[in-house]
Formats: structure tokens, C-alpha cells, sequence
């Protein structure tokens, strides 16, 4: 697949002049730069943290009721925000999804998305309490055996990946950090997850 095409900025956001796509000196790939100020504006990958939720021998997880993926399944996740960590932006997102309290937090992947232009942080998480609860994003939330996933009715080729991983570590009675590359094929809908594979997989 090819790289994807980055939002570029028509206008300098420090000076408001209008702004041109070239390759800056002493750079190798095309930027947006300010006609005016000749300012730099550089348009950098989204991180994106998550929780696989841990309850005993149950995982937590929440049927979306936003778009992309709205009426699937997926752990908590989303962008993490300015001045937090990985770990405290997974355990927000985990708040903002399903209202679940969660510590003991400990990176489980680390998962590169380059045709999205995404880095993908999950951790495991162990849930605090018992209440957990729909929000305006999610529309279901519940605890599901390792039987209950639904495999076939999961939002994103990431959460798929993740969330196989773990089952294998758990098969195999003993957790590892993985790390890889969630590539699609290019064939097909982004959002069909046969059209994934995990590449350059590694796991310590």
C-alpha cells in the first residue's frame, strides 16, 4: 500500500499567508511551507492508546456508537490528548468509553499503522470495580469470556490484532510485549480485517 497523503495546511497557522507544498532544504520529502514567514508546518502520526481490560478471566469490552466502525465491538481506545501519558490517556479513554476504573496498567503492544498514519499503544489493564456502563460512545458495554469475542464483529484491524495476541499469550500461559506492523493488503475495504496481516512481528 502506498503512503498515505498527509493533510497539508493551505495557510500558515503563525501568520496566516498562504502556504505551498515543497521539499525543503536539506529535507528529502515534500512539506507545507508558509509563502510569507517561511515557516515549516510538519504533520506528524496520531498515537492511539487502549485498554484490553482485564476482570478474572474476562475482558471488557464496548460496542461503538460512533462512526468509524458504529454497532462493532473493540476494547477502549482513542487519540491521546496533550500532556498525558500513554498509560493515563488509555485509562481516560478506558473512563470516556465504558466508565470503568482501571490500574496496574503495563504496555501489552505496540502497533505501527503507516497507511493511516497511526501508532497504536495497548495496555493491560486490570478493572477496579464492578461498574462499568454505556456512554455516548459506546452503546453496549460488557464483560465477555475469551469464547465470547466476536471475532467476526470487531471495529478495527488493531483491536483484531491485539486482541489475538493476547489470546495467544493467555493460551500459552505467559504475557509478552509485542511489537509489529498492521499492514492492509490494499485490496478491498480498510475496514475488512481479513485484508490485514501482522508484519514484522516481534515479542519479548
Amino acid at each position: 500500500p502506498s503512503t498515505p497523503t498527509m493533510t497539508s495546511h493551505k495557510f500558515c497557522p503563525d501568520c496566516g499567508s498562504p502556504c505551498e507544498s515543497r521539499v525543503p532544504d536539506g529535507d528529502h520529502k515534500p512539506r507545507s511551507v508558509c509563502t510569507a514567514c517561511e515557516h515549516i508546518h510538519y504533520v506528524n502520526p496520531n498515537v492511539v492508546v487502549g485498554c484490553i481490560v482485564e476482570a478474572g478471566d474476562q475482558l471488557l469490552l464496548a460496542k461503538r456508537d460512533i462512526e468509524p466502525a458504529r454497532g462493532r465491538w473493540t476494547f477502549p481506545a482513542g487519540y491521546l490528548e496533550c500532556g498525558e501519558s500513554c498509560a493515563d490517556g488509555a485509562a481516560r479513554e478506558t473512563m470516556e468509553e465504558t466508565e470503568a476504573t482501571v490500574e496496574d496498567l503495563g504496555l501489552f503492544a505496540l502497533l505501527d499503522i503507516p497507511h493511516i498514519a497511526q501508532v497504536y499503544g495497548v495496555y493491560r489493564a486490570r478493572l477496579i470495580s464492578d461498574h462499568f456502563a454505556p456512554t455516548p460512545e459506546s452503546s453496549e458495554v460488557r464483560l465477555v469470556t475469551m469464547d465470547e469475542i466476536p471475532w467476526d464483529d470487531l471495529a478495527f484491524p488493531s483491536v483484531a490484532t491485539a486482541l489475538r495476541l493476547y489470546a495467544d499469550d493467555r493460551a500459552a500461559g505467559a504475557f509478552r510485549t509485542h511489537t509489529g506492523i498492521v499492514e492492509w493488503t490494499g485490496e478491498g475495504s480498510r475496514f475488512d480485517l481479513a485484508q490485514y496481516r501482522l508484519r514484522g512481528h516481534r515479542a519479548n
